[in-house]
């Protein structure tokens, strides 16, 4: 089953032969963004046990950080941050059966600050990693963002990405941790660095926690542990905040961005290579000694064993993915988006 706004060339999932009932039994359904292709994908389960997905087209969706409960969740994409809302009572459903049907109620205007991983505030409001200002901001009603954090090794708040910041870990309704590519504060100087440059910072102390990694994304507290992926190692694993170590848990065969749990499973997103090869990185190599081909995809991956239990292959248009969501008590979910009518009719009572 599956819903587009376009016909252009599609994509094919396939699975692990236990995909279907894994996606089924946790409970909910995932949300999935690449703006490779620019799309927002569900995936989801029908009634009868089968996979079901649906996408929508957006401009360059990036990070997304779920509601509670699955209600919503906000979502950066090229030039604005969305509030997403389900617009259907709790336990509804439409007359397709989806019973989530998302709608754009809110957007921030932020402009082009290449927004990387979301987070949510205290106070309810959305917190983005802004990459081309080095810094994490908070959305602003007046102005494009309203800077919150910046590394200690940045001089001030101004265009250039100069590190490579990309990913936040929330506590408490507050970034705990923040990832960089390389402690630079020179204009793209990270990218000499991208093999072992990266870097771990506690934002409350501004202190490095772990260094020596290869292009750091999506660092999660889950557990009482900080996972991230050491995404150019291929790597997905935990920091030991007060020792520095990273300790892998498990080998990605691919460019490891997007990280997600559910039970006692991580759900890690997969990227192809851009250019053929990942040169220059770990990952490379890592592949070569496996004669590995990379994917994009997903991996659910046992937090226990490190054994990788299931996973979902994406094939065709979509070959990059970014961020991994989970809608709890969700399970066929849909969203409206920009280039068709449905918007016109999507009115909803505030009771």
């Amino acid at each position: 089953m599956a819903d587009t706004e376009e016909t252009e060339e599609r994509f094919a999932l396939s699975a692990s032969a236990d995909f279907a009932e894994w996606l089924a039994a946790m409970g909910g359904s995932l949300v999935l963004t690449t703006y490779q292709a620019g799309k927002l994908l569900f995936l989801g389960s029908a009634p009868d046990g089968k996979v079901t997905l649906f996408e929508r087209e957006l401009s360059r969706p990036m990070g997304l950080a779920v509601f509670g409960e699955g209600r919503g969740f906000a979502l950066a994409t090229q030039h604005q941050l969305y509030r997403f809302e389900n617009m259907l009572p709790p336990g509804g459903r439409d007359s397709r059966g989806f019973d989530a049907v998302y709608v754009p109620q809110v957007a921030w205007l932020t402009a082009s600050v290449d927004a990387h991983d979301v987070g949510i505030g205290a106070d309810g409001r959305p917190i983005f990693v802004n990459t081309l200002y080095s810094c994490i901001a908070a959305v602003s009603d007046t102005r494009s963002f309203r800077p919150l954090w910046k590394p200690p090794f940045i001089a001030d708040i101004a265009r250039g990405d100069r590190c490579h910041l990309n990913g936040m870990a929330m506590a408490d309704g507050r970034p705990r941790y923040a990832t960089a590519v390389a402690r630079t504060d020179s204009e793209d100087g990270w990218r000499a660095h991208r093999a072992d440059g990266g870097v771990v910072i506690d934002v409350e102390t501004d202190a490095i926690v772990a260094r020596g990694l290869a292009m750091p994304h999506s660092p999660r507290l889950h557990g009482g542990r900080l996972w991230l992926l050491n995404s150019g190692a291929g790597e997905f694993g935990f920091v030991d905040p007060d020792s520095g170590r990273f300790e892998a848990v498990a080998f990605c065969p691919g460019y490891a961005r997007g990280l997600a749990f559910a039970g006692n499973h991580a759900i890690v997103g997969l990227s192809r290579p851009r250019d053929g090869a990942f040169s220059g990185l770990p990952l490379d190599e890592a592949l070569a000694s496996r004669k590995a081909e990379p994917m994009c995809g997903l991996l659910m991956i046992d937090l226990e064993s490190g054994e990788i239990d299931v996973w979902a292959r994406i094939e065709g248009q979509v070959k990059e993915l970014f961020e991994v969501g989970v809608l709890p008590g969700i399970r066929q979910p849909s969203a409206i988006g920009f280039k068709t009518d449905e918007i016109k009719q999507a009115v909803s009572i505030e009771m």
